[in-house]
């Protein structure tokens, strides 16, 4: 009765515990487009594409200039991001197929950001395309970290805008999508009787997302497949329900359907935060959104037509600038001031340190990442990585990359000559300062002797 007393007087004067939601974990969303390039935003320097809603986001939120992806092509990619660890040390390192479905799987062991969200209490959501492993691996979404799966296990099933189906968790989900008829070399046969474009069903399935978990904190990984070509769909898999405003430009097809995939994103992440805003939640939520890679030439896309690798050299698959370096925008009213833009060197390794410390979350040991904590919350003491590093192994031979400050060098064969570039004042790579410059030239090397761990299934390979 006296206990009772003293919590019914504390409750009457105001002396109550906070309310829940004053010390509830931030929610976070990190969006992930799928082969967007560094142009390709207007706050990035478009001229031609639409992007208002992402532009609004940077004006409400940190831009970030130097901001790189974990490699220049997928699964490795978003490797790096669900583990903290560069190419050179992340378990999948390559586009690597498993029959009859999927890429070669993450292990069990391997702990992801959506674990360490997990273990600080996070409902954890990926909504789009995984790459790291297809259905009964130890690979899939929901053995590593993600209470809720909806989308692609598979890189070359996301190929197809119009799928026969998608997994929800571990089980396929029937879509309405008829077969289409055989697409023929020019590119006819795309079959008009498709209906359930995946982007749209993915985007509505991150609202509901929202709506569902908004009464814990939680993590959403939106894993787009925008831009991304249907590779096998030659030169029309620039797969768009409309073209909109672009149906009346004098361009090639494949271009109109580039321009209007990234608008038709743009207008759904818009959605998105609208959504956050009406729930209430906008400053219990920070929002991050970046590419996979740089732009593609394929499905009939010309990379160069619209500038989408802005001043950058190279594009997808290559280890020039324009392969990986990609936009980063952060939003978090309240906590991150708007309207700012850093030349922070950073890159997808950097997310779990980042998100956990965001999170109140332990953050494993022996990460190649360090926190953006910093950074975005304009704090004194920033974190800077001394070097970055990357390695892609498709081709004839393996490609290695360091980018140490201002200097990048670029290695195109694991015995070749190491090519080296001031990203200070030819950002766009073309003056290779290598002869000029043999002390930055051996720095590199000496660190690339020993940048790497040996892997199995990716072992360096010479021509």
């Amino acid at each position: 009765m006296r206990i009772f007393f003293c919590l019914l007087l504390l409750v009457s004067c105001g002396g109550s515990p906070e309310p829940e939601s004053a010390a509830r974990k931030p929610n976070i969303v990190l969006i992930v487009a799928d082969d967007l390039g560094y142009g390709d935003l207007g706050v990035y320097g478009q001229q031609e594409i639409r992007t208002p809603n992402l532009d609004r986001m940077a004006a409400e939120g940190l831009r970030f200039t130097d901001y790189y992806a974990g490699s220049t092509v997928c699964a490795p990619s978003r490797s790096s991001l669900m583990t903290g660890l560069h190419t050179g040390h992340t378990p999948i390192r390559g586009n690597k197929e498993v029959r009859p479905m999927g890429q070669h799987p993450i292990a069990d062991e391997v702990v992801t950001v959506a674990e360490v969200l997990k273990t600080a209490g996070y409902a954890t959501g990926l909504i789009g395309k995984w790459g790291l492993g297809g259905p009964d691996s130890s690979g899939i979404p929901n053995r590593q970290g993600f209470d809720y799966f909806f989308g692609y296990l598979c890189q070359r099933h996301a190929h197809n805008y119009y799928p026969e189906f998608l997994f929800r968790n571990e089980e396929r989900v029937p879509l309405k999508n008829k077969l289409p008829e055989p697409v023929r070399a020019d590119g006819a046969g795309m079959a008009a009787e498709k209906n359930e474009y995946s982007h749209d069903l993915l985007a509505a399935e991150a609202r509901d997302f929202v709506e569902r978990r908004r009464q814990q904190p939680f993590f959403l990984y939106l894993a787009l497949t925008i831009p991304h070509a249907n590779n096998e769909a030659r030169e029309k898999g620039m797969e768009a329900p409309e073209l909109g405003a672009y149906a009346e430009k004098d361009w090639p097809e494949p271009q109109k359907g580039h321009a209007a995939m990234i608008s038709r994103m743009d207008a759904d992440i818009g959605r998105l935060l609208a959504k956050i805003s009406e729930l209430g939640l906008d400053e219990q939520t920070v929002v991050f959104f970046t590419s996979d890679n740089g732009p593609h030439r394929e499905g009939g896309n010309d990379p160069h037509f619209n500038d989408s690798n802005g001043p950058l050299r190279g594009i997808k698959r290559d280890l020039y600038e324009g392969g990986i370096r990609v936009p980063l925008i952060a939003r978090w009213p309240g906590k991150i001031e708007a309207g700012r833009t850093t030349g922070h060197v950073s890159a997808f390794w950097d997310f779990l340190p980042t998100l956990a410390g965001i999170a109140g979350a332990e953050t494993p040991a022996g990460l190649d990442g360090i926190s953006m904590e910093p950074t975005l919350f304009s704090q004194d003491g920033q974190q800077r990585h001394e070097r970055l590093y990357w390695e892609f192994h498709e081709g004839r031979s393996s490609k290695q990359a360091v980018r140490l400050g201002k200097w990048k060098g670029v290695r195109l064969s694991p015995e070749g000559p190491l090519e080296l570039y001031d990203l200070a004042a030819d950002i766009g790579e073309t003056v290779d300062v290598a002869a000029d410059r043999p002390e930055i030239v051996a720095a590199i090397e000496s660190y690339l002797a020993e940048a790497r761990s040996a892997s199995e299934f990716w072992p360096l390979r010479s021509p």
